[in-house]
């Protein structure tokens, strides 16, 4: 596993490709496994709210990194993705439903983006972005099923732990972004 997940554009193709890529780079698993913990943090609706509106919003940005449309700092924006998702955890944030749910979705715009430059012309887009959905929604099912914890009087201290660890990746892939 490496770090920063994104291959150079043009190598990635088909739904194995697309399936293995959200796993391949630790910026994607924390930032997806993050979703997931604010998710159950958060609890009902938003537990089954933010993991449905990440992945619309990442196949929004996917098809603007096919079709060339530019996103300025896309790794800048993952990264953010990271610190802001463990932040959120680690305060406990509660904002209503829909400032959620746009934090998420604009954070998958940025993971999404990523994921459509990766594309050749020619390969198939449709199988590929099956796959990295599909990869990307049991990511955040991992992070729902470790938030649970937050039902415990000592799983709320854990779990904010656990986003202290995700807003520190973030960090460091920032570091690593503008390096």
């Amino acid at each position: 596993m490496t770090f920063l997940a994104h291959v150079e554009a043009g190598a990635a193709s088909g739904f194995l490709s697309g399936l293995s890529h959200p796993v391949s780079g630790l910026d994607h698993v924390i930032a997806m496994v993050a979703v997931g913990l604010w998710g159950a943090q958060l609890g009902k609706p938003a537990v089954w709210v933010l993991p449905v509106a990440f992945p619309i919003a990442m196949a929004l940005g996917g098809m603007m990194g096919l079709m060339g449309i530019p996103l300025p700092g896309v790794e800048v924006g993952i990264a953010a993705s990271a610190m802001v998702l463990g932040v959120m955890v680690v305060a406990a944030a509660r904002p209503p439903l829909w400032v959620a749910a746009v934090i998420v979705g604009l954070f998958a715009l940025f993971h999404g983006h990523a994921h459509g430059t990766e594309l050749p012309a020619g390969a198939n887009g449709t199988l590929y972005s099956i796959g990295f959905v599909i990869a990307t929604g049991l990511l955040h099912a991992v992070g729902i099923a470790i938030g649970l914890i937050h039902r415990y009087d000592w799983g709320r201290p854990t779990l904010r732990g656990a986003g202290a660890l995700v807003a520190a990746g973030g960090v460091f892939f920032l570091w690593q972004a503008l390096a």
